[in-house]
Protein backbone atom coordinates (compact mmCIF):
# COMPACT_ATOMS: atom_id res chain seq x y z
CA UNK A 1 0.00 0.00 0.00
CA UNK A 2 1.02 3.31 -0.63
CA UNK A 3 0.21 4.86 2.34
CA UNK A 4 2.95 2.62 4.09
CA UNK A 5 5.87 3.32 1.72
CA UNK A 6 6.33 6.48 3.39
CA UNK A 7 8.36 6.43 6.91
CA UNK A 8 6.04 9.47 8.37
CA UNK A 9 3.57 8.19 7.90
CA UNK A 10 4.23 4.78 8.88
CA UNK A 11 4.67 6.84 12.22
CA UNK A 12 1.61 8.58 12.21
CA UNK A 13 -0.21 5.04 11.67
CA UNK A 14 1.08 3.48 15.11
CA UNK A 15 0.82 6.74 17.29
CA UNK A 16 -2.93 6.98 15.76
CA UNK A 17 -3.33 3.34 17.11
CA UNK A 18 -1.57 4.14 20.37
CA UNK A 19 -4.03 7.24 21.15
CA UNK A 20 -7.09 5.30 20.07
CA UNK A 21 -6.75 2.79 22.73
CA UNK A 22 -5.13 5.63 25.43
CA UNK A 23 -8.03 8.04 25.10
CA UNK A 24 -11.27 5.75 25.62
CA UNK A 25 -9.14 3.58 27.85
CA UNK A 26 -8.84 6.57 30.27
CA UNK A 27 -12.11 8.87 29.36
CA UNK A 28 -14.67 5.65 30.38
CA UNK A 29 -13.40 6.61 34.04
CA UNK A 30 -13.95 10.17 33.66
CA UNK A 31 -17.23 9.85 31.83
CA UNK A 32 -18.60 7.77 35.00
CA UNK A 33 -17.32 10.34 36.96
CA UNK A 34 -19.30 13.21 35.10
CA UNK A 35 -15.84 14.73 34.31
CA UNK A 36 -15.94 14.76 30.50
CA UNK A 37 -14.56 18.07 30.28
CA UNK A 38 -11.55 17.53 31.98
CA UNK A 39 -9.44 16.62 28.66
CA UNK A 40 -10.08 20.08 27.45
CA UNK A 41 -9.13 21.44 30.62
CA UNK A 42 -5.70 19.39 30.49
CA UNK A 43 -5.22 20.17 26.76
CA UNK A 44 -5.02 24.08 27.44
CA UNK A 45 -2.40 23.72 30.23
CA UNK A 46 -0.44 21.48 28.13
CA UNK A 47 0.00 24.37 25.88
CA UNK A 48 2.58 26.03 27.92
CA UNK A 49 4.25 22.54 28.82
CA UNK A 50 4.76 22.44 24.65
CA UNK A 51 5.76 26.19 24.29
CA UNK A 52 8.29 25.33 27.23
CA UNK A 53 9.62 22.75 25.11
CA UNK A 54 10.27 24.66 22.37
CA UNK A 55 12.07 27.74 24.83
CA UNK A 56 14.06 25.27 26.90
CA UNK A 57 14.96 23.40 23.41
CA UNK A 58 13.58 19.93 24.71
CA UNK A 59 10.77 17.30 23.63
CA UNK A 60 7.75 19.35 24.09
CA UNK A 61 6.09 16.03 24.35
CA UNK A 62 8.08 15.82 27.49
CA UNK A 63 7.88 18.79 29.03
CA UNK A 64 3.93 19.12 27.79
CA UNK A 65 3.44 16.08 29.81
CA UNK A 66 5.06 17.29 32.88
CA UNK A 67 3.12 20.43 33.14
CA UNK A 68 0.02 18.68 31.88
CA UNK A 69 0.60 15.99 35.32
CA UNK A 70 0.81 19.32 37.58
CA UNK A 71 -2.00 20.73 36.32
CA UNK A 72 -4.45 17.52 35.98
CA UNK A 73 -3.14 17.05 39.97
CA UNK A 74 -4.32 20.77 40.69
CA UNK A 75 -7.14 20.44 39.04
CA UNK A 76 -8.07 17.45 41.08
CA UNK A 77 -7.28 19.24 44.32
CA UNK A 78 -9.07 22.25 43.84
CA UNK A 79 -11.90 20.03 42.91
CA UNK A 80 -11.79 17.93 46.01
CA UNK A 81 -11.10 21.28 48.41
CA UNK A 82 -12.32 24.23 46.34
CA UNK A 83 -15.92 25.47 46.92
CA UNK A 84 -17.36 28.55 45.66
CA UNK A 85 -14.93 29.58 43.86
CA UNK A 86 -12.98 26.37 42.66
CA UNK A 87 -14.99 26.92 38.96
CA UNK A 88 -13.23 30.78 38.93
CA UNK A 89 -9.72 29.11 40.05
CA UNK A 90 -10.10 26.54 37.58
CA UNK A 91 -10.72 28.91 34.36
CA UNK A 92 -7.49 31.03 35.42
CA UNK A 93 -5.65 27.99 34.84
CA UNK A 94 -6.77 26.85 31.64
CA UNK A 95 -6.74 30.34 29.72
CA UNK A 96 -3.46 30.99 32.39
CA UNK A 97 -2.09 27.45 30.14
CA UNK A 98 -3.12 28.66 26.79
CA UNK A 99 -2.08 32.57 27.31
CA UNK A 100 1.32 30.85 28.34
CA UNK A 101 1.83 28.24 25.81
CA UNK A 102 1.32 31.61 23.24
CA UNK A 103 3.62 33.79 25.09
CA UNK A 104 6.24 31.37 25.23
CA UNK A 105 6.30 29.32 22.02
CA UNK A 106 7.01 33.19 20.28
CA UNK A 107 9.98 34.25 23.19
CA UNK A 108 11.80 31.01 21.70
CA UNK A 109 13.88 30.70 19.11
CA UNK A 110 13.50 27.78 17.34
CA UNK A 111 9.28 27.93 17.54
CA UNK A 112 6.08 29.61 16.28
CA UNK A 113 2.83 29.74 16.06
CA UNK A 114 2.95 27.61 13.24
CA UNK A 115 4.45 24.90 14.80
CA UNK A 116 2.20 25.51 17.78
CA UNK A 117 -1.03 25.21 15.41
CA UNK A 118 0.17 21.36 14.63
CA UNK A 119 0.36 20.63 18.63
CA UNK A 120 -3.28 22.04 18.75
CA UNK A 121 -4.83 20.20 15.80
CA UNK A 122 -2.92 17.91 15.07
CA UNK A 123 -0.05 17.35 12.44
CA UNK A 124 1.06 13.88 10.37
CA UNK A 125 4.06 14.99 8.81
CA UNK A 126 5.50 16.40 12.19
CA UNK A 127 5.66 13.02 14.29
CA UNK A 128 9.21 11.82 14.61
CA UNK A 129 11.15 8.81 15.89
CA UNK A 130 11.44 10.83 19.04
CA UNK A 131 7.61 11.92 18.90
CA UNK A 132 6.91 7.82 18.63
CA UNK A 133 9.03 7.22 21.26
CA UNK A 134 7.70 9.17 23.85
CA UNK A 135 4.21 8.33 22.74
CA UNK A 136 4.60 4.43 22.97
CA UNK A 137 6.24 4.90 26.41
CA UNK A 138 3.21 7.21 27.99
CA UNK A 139 0.81 4.54 26.84
CA UNK A 140 2.05 1.61 28.20
CA UNK A 141 1.82 3.71 31.04
CA UNK A 142 -2.14 4.48 30.60
CA UNK A 143 -2.67 1.38 29.39
CA UNK A 144 -1.07 -0.58 32.65
CA UNK A 145 -3.21 1.81 34.89
CA UNK A 146 -6.18 1.50 33.35
CA UNK A 147 -6.67 -1.60 32.87
CA UNK A 148 -4.40 -3.02 35.56
CA UNK A 149 -6.56 -1.00 38.06
CA UNK A 150 -9.87 -0.98 36.38
CA UNK A 151 -11.84 -2.30 39.90
CA UNK A 152 -10.39 0.21 41.96
CA UNK A 153 -10.72 2.75 39.43
CA UNK A 154 -14.59 1.85 38.53
CA UNK A 155 -15.28 1.74 42.04
CA UNK A 156 -13.94 4.92 42.75
CA UNK A 157 -15.68 6.47 39.53
CA UNK A 158 -19.16 5.11 39.96
CA UNK A 159 -19.01 5.63 44.51
CA UNK A 160 -16.53 7.57 46.15
CA UNK A 161 -18.52 6.78 49.84
CA UNK A 162 -18.49 3.36 48.95
CA UNK A 163 -15.55 3.23 48.00
CA UNK A 164 -13.85 4.72 51.17
CA UNK A 165 -16.14 2.44 53.28
CA UNK A 166 -14.08 -0.42 51.27
CA UNK A 167 -10.76 0.87 52.33
CA UNK A 168 -9.57 2.43 49.12
CA UNK A 169 -7.31 4.86 49.03
CA UNK A 170 -10.26 7.04 47.32
CA UNK A 171 -7.80 10.35 47.33
CA UNK A 172 -4.86 8.64 45.61
CA UNK A 173 -6.93 7.11 43.23
CA UNK A 174 -8.32 9.99 42.10
CA UNK A 175 -4.65 11.95 41.69
CA UNK A 176 -3.98 8.62 39.63
CA UNK A 177 -7.22 9.05 37.44
CA UNK A 178 -6.08 12.47 37.39
CA UNK A 179 -2.65 11.93 36.15
CA UNK A 180 -3.33 9.43 33.34
CA UNK A 181 -5.37 11.87 31.58
CA UNK A 182 -2.67 14.38 31.67
CA UNK A 183 -0.23 11.74 30.28
CA UNK A 184 -2.86 10.48 27.70
CA UNK A 185 -3.31 14.19 26.64
CA UNK A 186 0.03 14.47 25.90
CA UNK A 187 0.37 10.72 24.06
CA UNK A 188 -2.78 11.93 21.94
CA UNK A 189 -1.77 15.73 20.76
CA UNK A 190 0.48 14.66 17.48
CA UNK A 191 -2.23 13.22 16.22
CA UNK A 192 -5.65 14.81 17.58
CA UNK A 193 -4.42 18.41 18.73
CA UNK A 194 -4.87 19.75 22.15
CA UNK A 195 -8.53 21.17 21.43
CA UNK A 196 -9.87 17.87 20.13
CA UNK A 197 -8.21 15.21 22.44
CA UNK A 198 -11.02 15.63 24.98
CA UNK A 199 -13.62 14.77 22.43
CA UNK A 200 -11.62 11.38 22.04
CA UNK A 201 -11.63 10.61 25.89
CA UNK A 202 -15.21 11.11 25.71
CA UNK A 203 -17.41 10.59 21.97
CA UNK A 204 -16.13 6.65 21.64
CA UNK A 205 -17.42 5.85 25.30
CA UNK A 206 -20.58 7.12 24.44
CA UNK A 207 -21.12 5.62 21.51
CA UNK A 208 -20.08 2.45 23.59
CA UNK A 209 -22.73 2.98 26.02
CA UNK A 210 -25.23 3.16 23.27
CA UNK A 211 -25.17 -0.70 22.98
CA UNK A 212 -23.65 -2.02 25.98
CA UNK A 213 -24.36 -1.22 29.49
CA UNK A 214 -21.91 -3.95 31.27
CA UNK A 215 -18.21 -1.69 32.20
CA UNK A 216 -16.30 -4.48 30.69
CA UNK A 217 -18.19 -4.46 27.59
CA UNK A 218 -18.18 -0.54 26.93
CA UNK A 219 -14.25 -0.47 27.89
CA UNK A 220 -13.89 -3.05 24.75
CA UNK A 221 -16.22 -1.33 22.59
CA UNK A 222 -15.28 2.41 22.97
CA UNK A 223 -11.58 0.95 22.42
CA UNK A 224 -12.31 -0.32 19.49
CA UNK A 225 -14.16 2.40 18.06
CA UNK A 226 -11.06 4.55 18.71
CA UNK A 227 -8.91 2.84 17.30
CA UNK A 228 -10.94 2.52 14.13
CA UNK A 229 -11.95 6.44 14.15
CA UNK A 230 -8.00 7.11 14.48
CA UNK A 231 -7.16 5.07 11.78
CA UNK A 232 -9.36 5.59 9.57
CA UNK A 233 -9.37 9.21 10.11
CA UNK A 234 -5.00 9.20 10.02
CA UNK A 235 -5.75 7.88 5.98
CA UNK A 236 -8.77 10.02 5.20
CA UNK A 237 -6.33 12.99 6.26
CA UNK A 238 -3.17 11.59 3.83
CA UNK A 239 -5.33 11.09 0.57
CA UNK A 240 -7.84 13.89 0.93
CA UNK A 241 -5.63 16.59 2.51
CA UNK A 242 -7.80 17.11 5.78
CA UNK A 243 -6.85 17.70 9.45
CA UNK A 244 -6.37 14.71 11.00
CA UNK A 245 -7.70 15.81 14.15
CA UNK A 246 -10.54 17.35 12.89
CA UNK A 247 -11.21 14.14 10.89
CA UNK A 248 -10.76 11.61 13.29
CA UNK A 249 -13.46 13.26 16.10
CA UNK A 250 -16.20 13.90 13.51
CA UNK A 251 -15.83 10.17 12.58
CA UNK A 252 -16.50 9.59 16.38
CA UNK A 253 -19.13 11.61 16.31
CA UNK A 254 -20.65 10.26 13.07
CA UNK A 255 -20.53 6.31 14.90
CA UNK A 256 -21.90 7.75 17.59
CA UNK A 257 -25.05 9.35 15.69
CA UNK A 258 -24.92 5.92 13.62
CA UNK A 259 -25.49 3.62 17.49
CA UNK A 260 -28.12 5.92 18.53
CA UNK A 261 -30.34 6.13 15.40
CA UNK A 262 -30.18 2.01 15.61
CA UNK A 263 -30.95 1.71 19.17
CA UNK A 264 -33.23 4.15 20.07
CA UNK A 265 -36.17 2.69 18.09
CA UNK A 266 -34.99 -0.90 19.84
CA UNK A 267 -35.29 1.23 23.30
CA UNK A 268 -38.69 1.89 22.33
CA UNK A 269 -39.89 -1.25 21.38
CA UNK A 270 -38.49 -2.91 24.42
CA UNK A 271 -40.11 -0.72 26.31
CA UNK A 272 -43.18 -1.35 24.99
CA UNK A 273 -42.90 -4.94 25.71
CA UNK A 274 -42.32 -4.88 28.95
CA UNK A 275 -44.90 -2.14 29.73
CA UNK A 276 -47.62 -5.04 27.68
CA UNK A 277 -46.45 -7.79 29.69
CA UNK A 278 -46.96 -5.44 33.16
CA UNK A 279 -50.24 -4.73 31.90
CA UNK A 280 -50.98 -8.97 31.66
CA UNK A 281 -49.55 -9.06 34.71
CA UNK A 282 -52.24 -7.13 36.57
CA UNK A 283 -55.19 -8.87 35.10
CA UNK A 284 -54.87 -11.69 37.57
CA UNK A 285 -54.17 -9.46 40.46
CA UNK A 286 -55.77 -10.00 43.80
CA UNK A 287 -57.90 -6.92 43.85
CA UNK A 288 -59.10 -8.54 40.58
CA UNK A 289 -60.77 -11.45 41.97
CA UNK A 290 -64.38 -12.19 42.18
CA UNK A 291 -66.51 -14.14 44.81
CA UNK A 292 -66.30 -17.22 42.76
CA UNK A 293 -62.97 -17.55 42.60
CA UNK A 294 -62.80 -18.20 46.63
CA UNK A 295 -61.87 -21.18 47.98
CA UNK A 296 -63.72 -23.07 50.40
CA UNK A 297 -63.11 -25.43 53.11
Amino acid sequence: MEILETAFMQRALIAAVLVGITAPAIGIYLVQRRQALMGDGIGHVAMTGVGLGFLLSTNPIWMATIVSVVGAVTMELIRAYGRTRGDIALAMLFYGGMAGGVLLINLSDTGSTANLSSFLFGSLSTVSDADLTAISLLAAFVVLVSVGLRRQLFAVSQDEEFARVTGLPVRALNLLIAVTAAVTVSVAMRVVGLLLVSALMVVPVAAAQQISRSFRATFAIAVTIGVTVTLAGTTTSYYQDVPPGATIVLLAIGIFVVLTALVTPLARRRARTLEARGAQCTVDMPGNRRSSDDVKV
